[in-house]
């Protein structure tokens, strides 16, 4: 019978590579890990893995079972977490993950009272995800998932939480400062600052600049707000962020918000969830907290 151990077992070699560090890992013998498959390989009559010189190749059973288990054990690990807290007083943990890099210190504003709230829930936070926010959720590596960008999926359900507008901030005295928008050929003698995440998935670059076949004339990516502000302020570029963030400094540190396009880059911020699971008073109680900031 496929159990778990299996399960484990192959997800262990395909991340690793070798029986030797699946088994380090595990804390079994490779003796005892080369058993375990050979018995399931005999009882199913296929093959998980072949010789490749030094090293393993999964076969196409193995594969299969390799996806199995990056699917269920999440599910099971999640539900072993969540006994361990009920053992110990806890009423269970949550689990966030974030894919919009600016909303730090609005998830910080929402997090103080709920923390007060709800003292014997652990709360935990990602920003990193094997293949994207959506799949974590999908298989349980997370229970809320905060995105501006929701893709529909099976059983996923999203809350709209607060809508903003990504403005162009340029210092105030920058030309652009004095008018009504931006157009894309604006920015191209200009170093646009962006927080490290890929063109592909910045909508100043998908709405505004790649439709009309602009670029920037450089690209510089910048982790934190303020140091993003901070350079924009010093004429070391201009940024595309949310206008939440510009109103908290611009009067400080002398930047303009400026519109991105005659129309603007409109934009809403989502928590995602499991259907059902908004229900659960300490993930209910999360979304009014998130509602109500």
């Amino acid at each position: 019978m496929l159990d778990r151990q299996h399960l484990s077992i192959l997800r262990e070699v395909d991340r690793l590579g070798s029986l030797t560090a699946a088994a380090e890992r595990l804390n079994v013998t490779q003796s005892a890990l080369s058993h375990t498959i050979r018995k399931l390989e005999d009882r199913y009559g296929v093959a998980m893995w072949e010789k490749d010189g030094r090293n393993l190749r999964l076969t196409q059973a193995g594969r299969y079972i390799v996806t199995v288990a990056r699917r269920v054990l999440p599910q099971i690990e999640r539900a072993e977490d969540v006994l361990t807290d009920y053992r110990q007083g806890q009423r269970g943990s949550l689990k966030i993950g974030m894919e919009c890099h600016p909303c730090h210190q609005w998830l910080m504003g929402v997090t103080k009272p709920y923390l007060i709230d709800w003292p014997h829930v652990d709360l935990e936070l990602t920003t990193s995800f094997a293949s994207g926010g959506v799949s974590a959720l999908m298989v349980h590596e997370i229970d809320i998932l905060i995105t501006p960008d929701p893709i529909e999926a099976p059983g996923i359900l999203y809350v709209p939480v607060f809508d903003y507008e990504l403005v162009l901030v340029v210092p105030s005295f920058h030309p652009l400062a004095n008018k009504d928008h931006a157009e894309p050929t604006d920015l191209s003698q200009e170093t646009l600052l962006t927080y490290p995440v890929a063109p592909q998935r910045l909508d100043v670059f998908t709405q505004f600049l790649v439709p009309a076949y602009c670029s920037p004339r450089h690209h510089r990516t910048v982790e934190t707000t303020e140091m993003m502000l901070q350079l924009v302020a010093a004429g070391r570029g201009v940024s595309a962020i949310p206008d939440w963030l510009v109103r908290q400094e611009a009067a400080t540190l002398g930047v303009r918000p400026v519109r991105i396009g005659r129309a603007g880059i409109h934009k809403s911020i989502h928590l995602g969830l499991r259907y059902g699971e908004e229900a659960v008073d300490f993930i209910a109680g999360f979304l009014t907290a998130s509602q109500g900031s």
